[in-house]
């Protein structure tokens, strides 16, 4: 299986089906830091970034930000002194898509990078 880090996110509509249990099986293990949580009816991928202060919070929520307009996929950003907390799910399915653990991979490498 090629990383999800080396993947692209595909266009979705929303008839594009949500991930499986077994598709969440296969790839939660190459994101494990995240959590999948539950928030107005809708899973959600989340993670909680730590940074010396706020100027690096804000940096590495940039640098996500330019990442999601790439590929064309954006998540919700709490920036706060010293953290960022990143949710990705997809809005048009109201829950989680392939493309959620693909940008949580690469929202990893971001802040690994």
């Amino acid at each position: 299986m090629e990383a999800l880090v080396k993947q692209k996110c595909t266009a979705c509509h929303k008839d594009a089906p949500r991930v499986t249990d077994a598709e969440i099986a296969e790839l939660k293990p190459q994101i494990p830091d995240w959590n999948i949580v539950e928030v107005d009816g809708e899973a959600r991928l989340e993670r909680t970034y730590k940074f010396r202060d706020f100027q690096a919070a804000l940096d590495f929520t940039n640098r996500v930000g330019a990442i999601a307009e790439e590929e064309g996929h954006h998540p919700a950003l709490l920036t706060e002194w010293g953290k960022v907390k990143v949710s990705w799910w997809t809005h048009a399915i109201s829950g989680l898509h392939r493309n959620d653990f693909i940008m949580a991979a690469k929202t990893d490498q971001i802040a690994a990078g």
